[in-house]
Formats: C-alpha cells, structure tokens, sequence
C-alpha cells in the first residue's frame, strides 16, 4: 500500500497557493460589492451550490465553486483569515501541490455530503457558500502537523493546537444537534473536518488521533 499511486508524494514544491486561493475569493467577493447589484445574484446562482440546481440543472461544477463565493464581509474576512494563518504553515509543510489537491478534494467532498444531506432533508433551494468546509480541513491538517503549536485565541487564551481545533468541533456538533445558529452551515464544517481525517488516513497513512494526542 506504501508504494501505490494513492499514497506515492509529489515532489515538493512551493508557490504560495494559499495567497492565490485568498486573492481568488477576494476578487470574487470585490466583484459583487462593487458592480451592480445583478451581479451578486448572478455570481451566487451561478456558484453556490443550490440542491435543485444540481438536480433540475446539472450545475455540478458548483460542487467546488461554493468555497469561491461568500455572503458578506465578515464571513470572508474570517474564513480568509483563517486560511491565511493555519493554511500557510499547513501549505509549507505539505508543498503546495498536495496542499492544493488537500483543499479541494476535503472542500468538493463536504460540498457533495452536504448536498446528500440537503436532498435528503428536502432543503432544495438552501445556498451553500463559503470555504468553512476546507477551511476546517486544513484547521484539522495544522493540529495534526503542529500538534504543540500554540493558539492564542482571541490573542488572550493560549490553547494546543488539537485542543483548539477538537473544542471548534465539539461546536459544531452542538450546533448542528441543537439547530442553533441555523443560518451556518454546521454540517459542512464537520464534513470538511472529517473528510480531512479520511484523507490523512487514507494518503498519508496518518491516524490523526495519535498526533492530537501526542506530545513532543
């Protein structure tokens, strides 16, 4: 299994792909603030990704351009920071050619889950928008990479970087239980996490639990 096309390396490389996928949400959400109004409703038809589309449409590229769109400033503020601090050191570490295969197959993967989970529920018309789901991922891939690594949350409260990221979870499977917070879309986040884990696993040959858990 060690030597298969599954879990062969890419040769490292890095490109900075973390500030080309920041630059490419950012244009995209300039570009419905800044032009007319028609131009948000057409960009989030065109790139969230909405259950009837998909089913009526065939709109299946939308399985990946959601994590491209964003409802308002501080919904990409966040998820752009949030890239920009974890996706960095995780792009480093990874090379930029396994980091980008990371992020899209954990964000496209959430995006499919939760367009099961919305068929199934009979939300059809739910827009789903934002790059919370691969953005958990790659939180989930710098815990498991930097597992003594130190946050300091709201720049007060230091906290290990599994803590940080297995107390963000517990979150989100309270909300999503609870159906607080309904206008967020939990299960996405939980998806992006655990299709994160199934590929440390499955790629790497990694047990997430062991590096959380370790101490160096």
């Amino acid at each position: 299994m060690t030597n298969s096309v599954i879990r062969r390396p890419f040769k490292y490389s890095y490109s900075g792909a973390v500030f080309w996928l920041i630059g490419i949400n950012v244009l995209i959400f300039a570009a419905t603030q800044f032009f007319d109004g028609r131009v948000w409703y057409l960009l989030a038809e065109r790139m969230s990704m909405i259950p009837l589309k998909i089913i009526n449409d065939k709109w299946v590229w939308t399985f990946v351009t959601y994590m491209f769109m964003h409802g308002n400033f501080r919904h990409i503020l966040f998820n752009m920071l949030g890239l920009f601090i974890f996706g960095i050191h995780v792009e480093r570490q990874m090379g930029s050619r396994e980091f980008v295969l990371y992020y899209f197959v954990t964000g496209t993967l959430a995006g499919i889950f939760s367009f099961g989970m919305y068929y199934v529920t009979g939300n059809y018309w739910v827009a789903l928008m934002g790059a919370s789901g691969a953005l958990f991922a790659v939180e989930l891939a710098y815990a498991v990479l930097f597992p003594d690594s130190i946050i300091y949350i709201w720049g007060i409260i230091p906290l290990r970087a599994p803590v940080m990221v297995l107390g963000f979870t517990a979150l989100e499977l309270f909300f999503s239980i609870s159906g607080r917070q309904s206008n967020v879309a939990h299960l996405t986040h939980l998806a992006g996490f655990a299709f994160g884990w199934i590929y440390f696993l499955i790629r790497f040959g990694v047990n997430p639990w062991r590096r959380l858990i370790s101490r160096r």
